[in-house]
This record gives structure tokens, sequence and C-alpha cells, in this order.
């Protein structure tokens, strides 16, 4: 059975137990109820969502998701959000370290 973002259930737990905390900003993930920002939310690190792979499938709270929208991750890290929070390639998770290493 797969979720609302077809991901496997077991691919889903493969991912949660990686990703603890946003791959981009380190923020610990939230219950949505206490804060929709820092909650988990699915992040297609290349914007297709047909790519369910452990490369491009991570998790990232909703306030990093919500700004990187649809920008490519090289062009989304020299934005003023990513500025403004320090994130930068050398702070990301190594799932993102990789994504970057592959020129994405």
């Amino acid at each position: 059975m797969a979720n609302n973002w077809n991901i496997p259930a077991w691919f889903e737990a493969e991912i949660r137990a990686r990703d603890k905390d946003c791959v981009y900003c380190g923020t610990p993930f939230t219950l949505s109820k206490i804060s929709k920002k820092s909650a988990a939310s699915w992040e297609h690190i290349i914007n297709d969502e047909k790519i369910i792979t452990r490369e491009n499938i991570a998790l990232c709270c909703c306030g990093c998701n919500a700004s990187k929208g649809q920008k490519q991750l090289s062009v989304w890290l020299q934005s003023k959000y990513c500025k403004e929070r320090e994130i930068t390639e050398k702070s990301v998770a190594p799932i993102i370290k990789q994504a970057i290493a592959n020129g994405l």
C-alpha cells in the first residue's frame, strides 16, 4: 500500500528512519498540530513526483518545502530564505549533499 504521494509503506518507513530532522535546515520535526511550519513534509529533491528513489525522496519541514517549491536545488540554495537560515551546501543532510555532488 502506498501513501498519498505514491510512496510504498516499506519505503516510507525507511525514509522516516533516515530523516529524523529536516534535510535542509535540520529542524526537528513536530506534529502539524503543534507547528505546521516544522511538520515533516515529503520532498522530491528533483521536482518529479514519478522519481521515487532513495536518492530523490526525503523529509523536510513544511517551511523549507514551501520555500523550495519547484526551484532547482542549486538555485534554491542561493535564495534569501536559505541565506537567512544559513542553509548551505555544507549544512544540509548527507542525502542532499549527495544530490549536490550529482549536480542537482
